[in-house]
């Protein structure tokens, strides 16, 4: 590469920033779905081609049966969407590192609504791993919302701050991986060693092991002592009429990022920190997580004003230093950076069991359906570990105007005092800031809907704007998964209710983004928006084929018919297809069954629910509610799921559902074995129950668990005997009932 110098830097500047691939055994793939696509066709066929006519025994069994397997079959189409375009992302660092360029700011906002729930320990170490990222600290900023309010929350806050002057160039010194203390102690701490090294870092952990013990000390007092109130003027916005839901606007810079004596340890600047609750009054809608998320963009505008917006759930802490230069290459790319609003990451634990034993981290899932919308530019935005352009999110329409920004100074660069700032600032997060204007609508995250983050990532595709689906060897942040079924269904419930709202809404990706996203992206959309609904199918499978075989009705054709070769080619092929592909992607055949479990749980109880919640709020009969799940649970409990022992040991109606639905199949299958041994079943009749007998079976080995929670386990996870009780007599009255 020769020439002047400006010209060395153009042509520096013109190389990719990141690369992709496609991924390959396509045509394979094509013609495998076109198989089962014409099985599926047949199965439709033979449904209506041997209708049982007007009068005939089990005639609307039948008929919900062609309902169901149709609503399986225009399910299915939609799921292929996700594997037509399989495109995979690769950032190019070492091209970035060449380019003069200048790095834009970035805003870190964090989430937090309930110190109980969310304790305040787990805040502060999302808020330290994000201030110790890879980036220059005078261009990084990080924003705690706190919904809830809380003096604690604040505390704890103003305790991280000072421990950041240690932790964060004990990290850069280091290289630590992951960047939350707690994680990192927890899991690559060796106490043997005796190190110069060993020592500091031994230190480290002593001075973050006394700061935790000085929150819990004030969480356990459930108030801040005045002698610490007396340290900081924050304090005095908490008087005694302030409550979760009734409080004035709080901002608070705790660090000023600006200030040249705000230094850590080695002398190196402090990045900015700043605590913020908005106002909350009991007469004025607050939109849960979509109106904190748009005061701290309003509020980060007044303050720093970065270009590049990263959003974490409050139990996501960052894991790759690099993870922020990693999402640069992708919008700051010459050819195709200025289209990219945001860069999605997978959501990934640090508490998954060996087997996965609620499903909560899907290898297929981070792997392939969710890069699989991300390959026509529309991945989904999935609230946590997303890297957004904050003009994207603020309402404005994708244009070539957006590229090569980012050489122009964005960040606030103003002689305000940080009294001024925090004033200015409370205006922008005031109850009356929003009336009359399109925050909710245009701007910001939008209102109305549990799912905000899906709907806004919808919003922001259909203004021109492409999004990507990063998933890096190196896990940029890791959450904390549901580590009790309770938890993990009522979570399911909250998100298939939210998506199901926003099909039912304005925002139907092919309604609302006919022409405007590609085809393929609106039926990847829709596999999840139709969570909800795709209960109906499985929930009448679940009961009426253990209803049919306990009465003797067959509802699938002779194994020895031809008919039965598409049912039977259909089930065996893609369930063999589904395990092959999970373990490709480093699953365990055990982790797939327990996946499979899980889907029959959420589609039979959280989907169920969710869809009823929502027809009843479209009907005008409720209101839209935000449920937080627990991010803490007791050692027992923790103890259990660590142990892959699934926890029943709740009164919920989820699990009268789960036991009365498997005491039901096992009745069913009970009762035909004994009709067989009695000789109350002749061959032939049986030979028609074949497929309603598998089936029943199949439900009953993969309700394992339930069944010894039921009458085998003792100990706190086993399901109550009220439970047992009320699934037994359902079932029973089920079997009983004449057809």
């Amino acid at each position: 590469m020769g020439g002047t110098p400006q010209a060395v830097e153009e042509e520096i500047r013109k190389l990719p920033l990141f690369k992709t691939e496609e991924a390959k055994g396509k045509v394979a793939f094509s013609l495998f779905s076109s198989s089962i696509l014409v099985g599926i066709c047949l199965i439709w066929a033979y449904r209506l081609s041997n209708l049982p006519t007007a009068g005939d025994r089990g005639r609307w069994l039948w008929i919900g049966m062609f309902f169901a397997e149709l609503g399986f079959g225009f399910y299915w189409i939609l799921t292929q969407a996700l594997r037509w375009n399989l495109v995979r992302y690769y950032p190019l660092k070492f091209n970035l590192s060449q380019s003069s360029y200048k790095l834009p700011g970035v805003d870190i906002f964090v989430c937090t609504a309930d110190p109980t729930v969310e304790p305040p320990t787990l805040v502060i170490n999302t808020v330290l791993s994000a201030m110790s990222l890879n980036h220059p600290t005078e261009k990084l900023s990080v924003y705690i919302s706190d919904d809830g309010g809380s003096q604690l929350t604040f505390y704890a806050l103003l305790e991280a701050s000072r421990f950041s002057k240690l932790w964060i160039p004990f990290c850069k010194k280091f290289n630590v991986e992951p960047r939350s203390p707690d994680a990192y102690f927890t899991h690559n701490f060796d106490l043997h060693e005796h190190t110069a090294d060993a020592q500091q870092r031994l230190f480290i952990k002593e001075q973050y092991e006394d700061m935790i013990k000085r929150i819990e000390a004030v969480i356990n007092k459930d108030s801040v002592p005045e002698e610490l109130k007396n340290q900081h003027k924050g304090f005095s916005e908490w008087d005694s009429n302030v409550t979760k839901q009734n409080h004035q606007p709080i901002v608070q810079i705790i660090i000023d990022g600006r200030d040249t004596n705000a230094v850590d340890s080695d002398g190196c600047r402090l990045p900015t920190l700043v605590y913020m609750a908005r106002e909350k009054r009991p007469d004025c809608l607050h939109h849960f997580k979509a109106g904190a998320m748009n005061a701290l963009i309003r509020v980060s505008s007044e303050i720093s004003n970065s270009a590049i917006i990263l959003n974490l759930d409050c139990d996501m802490y960052a894991n790759n230093a690099d993870s922020i230069k990693e999402a640069f290459c992708f919008f700051m790319d010459e050819d195709r950076g200025h289209q990219i609003a945001f860069v999605q990451h997978p959501q990934k634990y640090n508490n998954i069991t060996k087997n996965d034993l609620y499903g909560n981290s899907s290898p297929v899932l981070n792997k392939v359906e969710l890069p699989g919308v991300g390959g026509y530019g529309s991945a989904l935005y999935c609230g946590t570990g997303c890297f957004h352009r904050r003009t994207s999110l603020c309402g404005t329409k994708c244009s070539e105007e957006h590229k090569g920004l980012w050489n122009s100074e964005t960040r606030k660069d103003d002689n305000r005092t940080v009294h001024e700032l925090e004033e200015a600032s409370k205006v922008l997060a005031s109850c009356g800031f929003e009336k009359g204007t399109q925050w909710g609508k245009e701007m910001g995250l939008i209102y109305g809907c549990p799912v905000e983050d899906v709907v806004t990532g919808l919003a922001i595709q259909c203004r021109g704007w492409k999004s990507v689906y990063y998933n890096p060897d190196n896990t940029a942040f890791i959450g904390v998964a549901p580590p009790t079924l309770d938890i993990a269904l009522v979570q399911f419930t909250r998100w298939s209710d939210g998506l199901f709202q926003i099909f039912l809404s304005k925002y139907c990706p092919f309604i609302y983004g006919h022409n405007k996203i590609k085809l393929g992206a609106q039926m990847g959309y829709c596999v999840y928006l139709l969570w909800a609904p795709s209960s109906l199918p499985l929930l009448y499978y679940a009961i009426a084929l253990p209803f049919s075989l306990f009465q003797g009705i067959p509802l699938f054709p002779d194994i020895r018919s031809r008919w039965f070769i598409p049912f039977a080619y259909v089930f065996v092929s893609k369930n063999i297809y589904s395990l092959a592909e999970a373990l490709i992607f480093g699953s365990t055949f055990k982790a797939w069954w327990n996946l499979q479990r899980m889907w029959v749980h959420r589609r039979t109880t959280s989907f169920f629910f969710a869809f009823i919640d929502c027809i009843v709020r479209q009907l005008g009969l409720s209101q839209t509610t935000f449920t937080l799940t627990a991010k803490v649970v007791t050692d027992d409990v923790s103890k259990m799921y660590q142990q892959e022992i699934m926890d029943f040991g709740s009164t919920s109606t989820m699990f009268t559902v789960i036991s009365t639905l498997a005491m039901l199949n096992l009745f069913s299958l009970i009762g035909v074995v004994v009709k067989v041994f009695m000789g109350g079943l002749e061959c032939k009749d049986m030979e028609k129950l074949v497929s309603q007998v598998v089936l029943c079976g199949l439900m009953v080995t993969v309700n394992g668990p339930v069944y010894e929670a039921l009458f085998v386990r003792k100990d706190e996870g086993s399901i109550p005997g009220s439970v047992m009780f009320k699934s037994i007599v359902l079932a029973s009255l089920a079997c009983l009932i004449p057809l």
